[in-house]
């Protein structure tokens, strides 16, 4: 491998710093703005061509960029990675002024004691909204009110003992709650922007699930504009909503935009350092090991087969996973929409996901910008690409005969 190939190298740190701000947009499910038109849309303005486009969408906050709209001719690649983060949810608000919230996607008891930033919307003129940060999330309140069986760790933290601190006393606190406009159904995110790691190349903190999707395609929109763009195929860079809930921001743009390939971009995960997991015999993806590959739900072959290629032409260092029924990701998005398109997925392998301390290596991230530019460039030489893609089936009767005198 050579060793002046970007992903070989520590990430600049301009790079690093847009990534920490795309990942650091304050962008849950539903809200997804802060991150599509808050940063994303200021980013694609400095270097996309004056002919690109960019679709918006009257349901969701998620965005396209389009390198040649209009163009249906062309042989057409959607990149997704998804815009919104797990979002926490104030569920009651007690007499003793405790707020009550939910856990969503996480493990409850790896919220104890985190900051967060909870998000309310203004009574008085709705459609604006305040933050409020200070405020952490509990739910035993100290080690000498719980049950024997916490203190052993026989017993877990169960959703429904989860709430917010926000160290209120007095009288009335209910109604010093209520007075901030706080309320049901209001939105909390965890407070820790990305940081570098302490081991060489290495980065943690909250919700790299998945603004890095969304930073790998924005910034594999910026590496094929500035090698010239393509001429033959259309481009679409999305980042797209709801897909912590679903993946139904995904399927939406699917079926407006009909790609003939789809190329989701999410997290992934450490299997090879992931605990007490050595009985289910998992893939041995690893952090630092390069870019993951799905394989299997409905990957296309064709599609993952050209992927590889331009990887082992560059040197890239990539990684297979295993996907059963279903990806697990907006990978899905074309069938779910109903849309004929050859699709894949591509990620990064991280740990500790879905907390607040989700740690990844920016030699994967790298990696996998790269091995998708350089896929879309490889594309644009091909030629008539979708009637190779509907005659270019894998034929396992012509498979090749192993066998001793087979």
């Amino acid at each position: 491998m050579s060793a002046d190939t970007p992903w070989t190298q520590p990430m600049p740190a301009d790079q690093f710093e847009l990534m920490r701000d795309i990942i650091g947009a304050p962008s849950p499910i539903g809200f997804e703005g802060a991150m599509t038109l808050g940063v994303l849309q200021p980013q694609f303005e400095r270097f996309m061509p004056d002919d690109w486009a960019m679709h918006q969408f009257i349901g969701n906050a998620g965005v396209v960029w389009d390198s040649h709209p209009g163009r249906d001719d062309l042989f057409s690649v959607m990149i997704c990675g998804h815009a919104d983060k797990i979002r926490l949810q104030v569920r009651k608000i007690a007499p003793d002024g405790k707020i009550w919230i939910n856990s969503d996607s996480f493990l409850p008891c790896t919220l104890l004691g985190h900051e967060v930033t909870l998000f309310s919307e203004n009574p008085e003129s709705p459609g604006s909204y305040r933050s409020i940060t200070g405020g952490t999330i509990e739910a035993l309140g100290a080690i000498h009110f719980s049950e024997a069986a916490h203190r052993t760790g026989d017993r877990g933290i169960k959703p429904t003992q989860l709430y917010l601190e926000l160290q209120l006393h007095g009288e009335d606190r209910k109604k010093q709650v209520e007075a901030l406009g706080i309320r049901t159904g209001d939105t909390l995110l965890l407070n820790r922007p990305i940081k570098p790691g302490f081991a060489p190349d290495t980065f943690y903190g909250a919700y790299l699930d998945n603004g890095l999707g969304c930073f790998v395609a924005a910034e594999v929109a910026r590496v094929v504009a500035e090698a010239g763009g393509t001429e033959n195929v259309r481009c679409l860079y999305a980042c797209a909503s709801h897909e912590e809930i679903g993946r139904f921001g995904s399927r939406v743009m699917a079926g407006e935009l009909r790609p003939d390939a789809l190329i989701a971009v999410d997290v992934d995960h450490d299997f090879d350092a992931a605990p007490n997991i050595g009985d289910r015999n998992m893939q041995p993806l690893k952090m630092g090991g390069g870019f993951t590959l799905s394989t299997g739900a409905i990957v296309s072959e064709q599609l993952n087969r050209r992927i590889q290629d331009v990887a082992r032409e560059h040197d890239i260092p990539f990684q297979m996973d295993v996907a059963g029924r279903d990806t697990g990701t907006d990978g899905m998005a074309g069938v779910l929409a109903s849309v004929d398109c050859a699709a894949t997925s591509i990620g990064f392998p991280i740990r500790n996901m879905h907390t607040i301390s989700e740690s990844g290596h920016t030699g994967d991230v790298l990696a996998a910008i790269h091995v998708i530019a350089n896929t879309l460039l490889s594309l644009d030489k091909e030629g008539e690409l979708k009637d190779a893609f509907r005659t270019g089936h894998a034929r396992l009767d012509h498979a090749t005969d192993l066998n001793h005198g087979g």
